[in-house]
């Protein structure tokens, strides 16, 4: 069964705004628009996507699907369609991820490897769309290639192939579950006919005499040999008593070889975390129920207090936490310039008035269950209150108040 996943439901937001802010993301969208010269229809989608036209959207091996909603009471089927990998392609697809442990690691992480992609296109294997693959379809009578509706459907599945990388190798014929199951079972197969000895330790004094004899040599850069695949299996099984399993262990070895790849690209934000911070960033990357609620009862949290700072993670990172925990005192020149550019705003989108409430560092519309938040990296976090009266992190953050505001407000409008 073709996963559901749900479109984006956006209002008219002001201006132009990136659909994607990764750079794969990028490259779906940028297949788009290379595949035609028809701007007009493309304004026309990048329009319709913005104004949350376009419903659930399906992905399968091959297409992604979604009603859109045009000028018709009733919504058009629209789809895309994307040529899957043979078996041969797919076979060396797979074969590059697993020569260098640090592609699964990242792809579980949510990041689409630059290097993953340029080998595979130098094995002559397409994993980003190409303008020429991109195919569009739908049931309106408009002959665009593509119809507007189409451009729509192709934006809007541009944030979630941003958030998975997986949406990709979906939509060129293989999922989530089965990629990760074939290369595991590539690594169970090198394990068994690997009969390579380790390598034996050295003790510390010798190492260190043999560097000082080398400290005073001019130094050298020797050209390194490309990494071997990672074979090692673990050494031993879970401690009795703890719980894990071997695809716990699996999954956190992952994790850590993920977040040592971004301290490597200058990224330290998880390296200050307390402990409530990093299992809400555990539990904001699909880590599945049973980890879930396991989190929540080794921290101690409620579990309604926990979804709302694992949601919190998704949207902002540890920065999305503060927020959603520490009301602050920002400037406020920032405070009335943001109301004001807000009020503006709902004058055109309503005709009835909006009572516009500011407390701290919140802007809220009491009225509608919206209210934005000003964090401390100057950005705008939206968040919706629930029939409860709990207020919960709706959409990721961003610079304008106003494309914050637009991010959430169709939803309080259905």
């Amino acid at each position: 069964m073709s996963p559901s996943i749900p479109g984006p439901r956006r209002a008219p937001v002001r201006g132009r705004r990136a659909f994607a802010a990764t750079w794969w993301g990028q490259a779906w969208v940028t297949a788009l628009e290379n595949s035609t010269l028809d701007s007009g229809r493309l304004s026309r989608g990048r329009t319709y996507a913005r104004q949350g036209m376009v419903g659930p959207t399906t992905v399968a091996p091959g297409q992604v699907k979604a009603p859109v909603q045009g000028s018709r009471p009733r919504p058009y089927r629209s789809s895309v369609h994307l040529p899957v990998l043979t078996d041969t392609q797919w076979n060396t697809l797979l074969d590059t991820i697993a020569a260098r442990a640090g592609h699964l690691a990242a792809l579980l992480g949510g990041e689409m490897p630059a290097e993953l992609v340029d080998d595979a296109r130098r094995a002559g294997v397409p994993l980003l769309p190409q303008s020429t693959e991109l195919d569009p379809d739908c049931s309106c009578p408009d002959w665009g290639y593509p119809c507007k509706h189409a451009a729509a459907l192709c934006y809007a599945i541009a944030a979630t192939i941003d958030a998975d990388p997986f949406v990709l190798f979906a939509l060129r014929g293989r999922d989530r579950e089965e990629v990760i199951a074939q290369l595991r079972a590539r690594r169970t197969a090198a394990q068994a006919t690997s009969t390579q000895p380790a390598p034996a330790g050295l003790p510390a004094a010798d190492a260190y005499t043999a560097w000082g004899a080398l400290a005073d040599q001019p130094p050298s850069l020797p050209e390194l040999p490309e990494p071997a695949p990672h074979t090692a299996a673990l050494p031993a099984a879970p401690p009795p008593g703890t719980g894990l399993s071997a695809a716990d262990l699996e999954r956190l070895m992952a994790d850590t070889a993920a977040r040592a790849a971004r301290l490597l690209t200058g990224d330290t934000t998880s390296l200050h975390l307390s402990q409530h911070e990093d299992a809400a960033r555990i539990a904001a990357s699909n880590c599945g129920p049973e980890w879930f609620h396991r989190l929540i009862q080794n921290t101690g949290a409620k579990p309604t207090a926990f979804a709302r700072l694992t949601r919190a993670w998704r949207y902002g990172g540890s920065t999305g936490i503060t927020v959603a925990e520490q009301p602050r005192t920002p400037d406020r020149t920032a405070m009335t310039a943001a109301r004001t550019a807000l009020t503006e705003t709902l004058t055109e989108m309503t005709t009835t008035p909006v009572a516009l409430r500011a407390w701290r560092n919140r802007l809220t519309l009491a009225d509608h269950g919206i209210q934005l938040r000003l964090g401390p990296d100057t950005r705008w976090y939206p968040y919706l209150q629930d029939d409860d009266g709990d207020w919960w992190p709706a959409a990721p953050a961003d610079p304008d108040p106003v494309t914050a505001l637009t991010s959430v407000w169709q939803q309080t409008e259905r």
